[in-house]
C-alpha cells in the first residue's frame, strides 16, 4: 500500500508521487501540489483536520480527506 499525505507524521518530509487529477482541487496544482514535489508536514490540527503543510515553500492547510488521495515517498521522518 502507498503512503499518503494523511499517514505523515510531524516534521515528515516525502516527495508527491501520485494522484488522480480529478480528486483535487485545482487550486491546490495551482499552489504547487504536483508529483516530483516536496512536501513537509508542518503541523496537524487539535482534532486532526486540517494538515498544515509546507509544498515547495507554499503553506497549504488541506482537508485529511484530501490528503489521504494524494500518494507519497516518504524520503525522511
Amino acid at each position: 500500500m502507498q503512503a499518503t499525505i494523511a499517514n505523515l507524521k510531524k516534521g515528515d518530509k516525502a516527495v508527491i508521487a501520485h494522484f488522480d487529477v480529478d480528486a483535487i482541487p485545482l487550486k491546490l496544482l495551482e499552489m504547487g501540489c504536483l508529483p516530483g514535489n516536496q512536501v513537509e508536514l508542518l503541523q496537524i490540527a487539535p482534532f486532526g483536520d486540517p494538515l498544515f503543510l509546507d509544498i515547495n515553500g507554499s503553506f497549504l492547510a488541506i482537508r485529511i480527506e484530501t490528503a489521504r488521495k494524494i500518494e507519497v515517498d516518504i524520503i525522511s521522518k
